[in-house]
């Protein structure tokens, strides 16, 4: 992305800190981009240095502020990040404290800030030699917004503190074995014999968990299908989902598409799997990752949400909905949700959500069954959703899920972020009853 890219590396990641904060735009959109052509080292340590300063900006920041004593002038207001990486540097990694703080000098310097490089000099000394004062309120010891720490506290109030402790976490990198090329036992050998160690998952049958991540060039036979990286969490749709030989699929929000893959991988006799996504370019990655797996399904870029302009008419057996949301319960692999996200937004997804399982349930089957799922933490996204929904229909029943994972809200399962090593997310399987067709 322009003016993202050029001059040292610690530069690149200070323009694209600052644009993440300041410009609402998000890790996934900018680092690519910033990653072609580096080093496999320096690729590394950009994202480490990006991902880590968002993760823990909230403490960060609230350490810078106390020891600017005025605000930073306007054109150097990326100086915030560059200060913010530096202080990520002295507190979560291993780098050399003064190697940090000369390169950073260095990099005030490069953005044009030959007069404060004394403020950038002495700021990160004395973050040195001072070390960290004790945080003033749970937002900034967890490194969360208030606004998200407050409602995690009244949503879970056993769990709050372990959930904020998870969010800081790195995720682990799991795989989802193809049936079709491996058993539990071939995969793990595949893999060692790659040099790479893993674990069966703990909740999905398909699942494996690298202890430590990896290219995913290095994983044996992955552009081939063999695997595909997919938490556990989101591989357990399959099973909700009770595929059979024969039925009609839709995938309502299907990009970038590893569900629509797990789903065929499932069961590969199904008559039609639709997968549907309003982002008509984010179709092109749902058509890369089936092409991988050797498996195709019918695109089609639409709202799931209008009905009329997609569907042809034919109920649909199966349906997955997997619905946008606020993705509190993967901020552990996008910590810059923590900075992008704000708390207007969440009634603003709930409607949407919605206004998805209202249209869905138009193209669902008589008898046939819809899993809804999103990967939030916030009962205002799932539980409160389904309940809204079943209040206002008479033909929807909710079908319990028996599996060994997650919490029973009473309208579906809660995953907690970390808990079995998988991601945050909700499930709820509703089958439409014909005894209360209207």
């Amino acid at each position: 992305m322009s003016g993202v890219t050029g001059g040292s590396l610690r530069a690149t990641a200070t323009r694209i800190i600052h644009q993440v904060v300041h410009s609402g735009q998000s890790l996934g959109q900018i680092l690519p981009s910033a990653l072609e052509g580096l080093p496999a080292d320096e690729r590394g340590r950009l994202q480490d240095w990006c991902f880590g300063s968002c993760r823990w900006w909230h403490r960060l920041n609230a350490e810078l502020q106390q020891r600017l004593h005025k605000p930073l002038p306007k054109r150097h207001a990326q100086l915030e990040s560059l200060l913010i990486l530096g202080l990520y540097q002295l507190r979560h990694t291993r780098i050399a404290p003064h190697a940090a703080i000369h390169q950073s000098v260095e990099t005030a310097r490069e953005l044009g800030a030959h007069q404060l490089t004394g403020l950038v000099n002495g700021i990160l000394r004395k973050s040195l030699r001072d070390g960290e004062s004790e945080p003033v309120t749970d937002a900034i010891r967890y490194s969360h917004p208030e606004w998200l720490v407050a409602k995690l506290s009244a949503n879970w109030p056993e769990r709050w503190q372990a959930m904020l402790e998870a969010n800081n976490r790195r995720a682990p990198m799991s795989l989802r074995y193809h049936t079709g090329h491996h058993d539990q036992a071939s995969a793990l050998a595949a893999l060692a014999d790659a040099g790479l160690s893993a674990q069966p998952g703990q909740l999905a049958p398909h699942a494996l968990q690298l202890d430590e991540a990896c290219p995913v060039e290095r994983i044996p036979g992955f552009a081939e299908g063999h695997f595909s990286v997919q938490d556990e969490a989101a591989q357990l749709c399959t099973q909700l989902l009770e595929l059979a030989p024969g039925q009609r699929v839709l995938d309502a929000c299907a990009a970038p598409g590893g569900k629509t893959g797990a789903i065929l991988e499932h069961e590969p006799d199904l008559t039609e799997v639709v997968a549907l996504d309003s982002d008509r370019d984010r179709l092109g990655r749902i058509t890369e990752n089936l092409e991988r797996i050797g498996a195709g399904a019918r695109l089609v870029a639409a709202d799931a949400g209008d009905p009329d302009a997609w569907w042809d008419g034919t109920a649909f057996d199966r349906i997955l909905l997997d619905a946008p949301c606020s993705g509190t319960g993967v901020i552990r692999r996008h910590p810059d949700i923590k900075l992008l996200r704000r708390e207007t937004d969440i009634r603003e997804l709930a409607d949407t959500q919605l206004r998805l399982l209202e249209a869905c349930w138009q193209t669902l089957a008589i008898g046939g069954r819809l899993v809804y799922a999103t990967c939030s933490v916030l009962q205002q996204e799932n539980a409160r959703i389904i309940q809204r929904f079943i209040n206002g229909h008479m033909d929807a029943q909710l079908v319990p899920i028996t599996l060994d994972w997650g919490i029973e809200t009473g309208y579906g399962r809660q995953l907690i972020t970390g808990e079995r090593e998988q991601d945050g997310f909700f499930y709820a399987c509703l089958e439409k009853n014909p005894a209360h067709w209207v």
